[in-house]
């Protein structure tokens, strides 16, 4: 079972329309809302795999009702520890040329006690059931929320047996890195900010997931946007590297989420690491032509499957 653990969920909200003009009154030419935020991207893409995918949020009023009915009619299992605040909405714009705009909200600020529910909820989910689970932890912390929350999740889920995987940036992903998560997935900026160093080639993204394995992560996976990405599947495995596929995208948005639900589903079958890196990166550009963030097609993921070419940059890639 897969577990997409959300603690600061949203609805994506998709605006087209012919130019964006700074200043200028503007009409919408579509508006279409979508269970957001990047822990609803991944269960959306386990779903299109053929997984069993569990979700659970933080969820307020109407905009967290939305959420869950959404991810419902998807036949993703949502578990919602409700809260007071509206949960957030994220705005994407689209123009004529394709052009995306992005305004991402923080959301409203959760109380202690919220956050404690959330924590037990959580905690009681990894515990259920005899079977091993993939616990996946993405997105950014609500304000309100301690910034060694995921950090804590990390080491309860380990505690009951669970694999873990996690996608989230500045302090919490410093202070999660601490608890040895199994995967982490930042990208470029992300591992930047944590490592202290440009990522500027590939080069320097495979000494970034080096660093990033001497501060405690498992194993490895540095997206570059439209450059690729490396994985390194363990301490002194070769680093690999994919070039990302040649195409031109409706939107990018989902696209690091997509490549985390290809790699949570390939550690699930025992993948070999060149063959998870494969679909990852496979199922990223699936989600370039998605119609919506995380709506890729199955039949796309394993066309794409077939086109990927992995190379291996070095030999070893030393934890120390």
């Amino acid at each position: 079972m897969f577990l997409c653990v959300s603690a600061n969920p949203a609805i994506d909200k998709r605006i087209t329309l012919g130019a964006l003009v700074p200043g200028r009154i503007h009409r919408a030419q579509t508006v279409q809302g979508f269970p957001g935020g990047k822990s609803a991207h991944v269960a959306m893409v386990l779903k299109t795999l053929g997984a069993e995918a569990h979700w659970i949020g933080m969820c307020g009023q109407a905009t967290g009702e939305q959420v869950v009915v959404g991810l419902r009619s998807l036949g993703i299992m949502p578990h919602s520890v409700q809260v007071k605040g509206q949960t957030r909405t994220n705005l994407e714009i689209v123009d004529a040329a394709n052009e995306i705009t992005e305004i991402r909200e923080p959301g409203e600020p959760v109380s202690p006690e919220e956050a404690a529910a959330f924590e037990r909820e959580c905690k009681t989910l990894f515990e259920q059931r005899g079977e091993a689970k993939l616990v996946i932890f993405s997105g950014s912390l609500p304000p309100g929320a301690s910034d060694d929350l995921y950090a804590r999740l990390i080491t309860s889920a380990r505690d009951s047996g669970c694999f873990t995987l996690l996608d989230t940036s500045d302090k919490a992903l410093r202070r999660a890195l601490s608890a040895r998560p199994d995967f982490v997935k930042p990208n470029r900026d992300e591992a930047a900010a944590i490592v202290n160093f440009a990522i500027d080639s590939t080069k320097a993204a495979a000494e970034a997931g080096r660093r990033l394995i001497a501060l405690g992560a498992r194993s490895v996976a540095v997206s570059l946007g439209s450059s690729g990405m490396i994985y390194v599947a363990r301490q002194n495995a070769p680093v690999l590297f994919a070039a990302a596929m040649s195409l031109r995208p409706r939107s990018t948005v989902g696209c690091g989420d997509a490549a985390l639900a290809g790699f949570a589903y390939s550690f699930c079958s025992g993948a070999a690491p060149a063959e998870a890196l494969r679909r990852a990166t496979a199922c990223a550009a699936a989600n370039c032509l998605a119609d919506s963030p995380g709506a890729v097609r199955a039949d796309v993921v394993r066309e794409f499957e077939t086109q990927v070419c992995v190379e291996t940059l070095q030999a070893h890639a030393s934890g120390n």
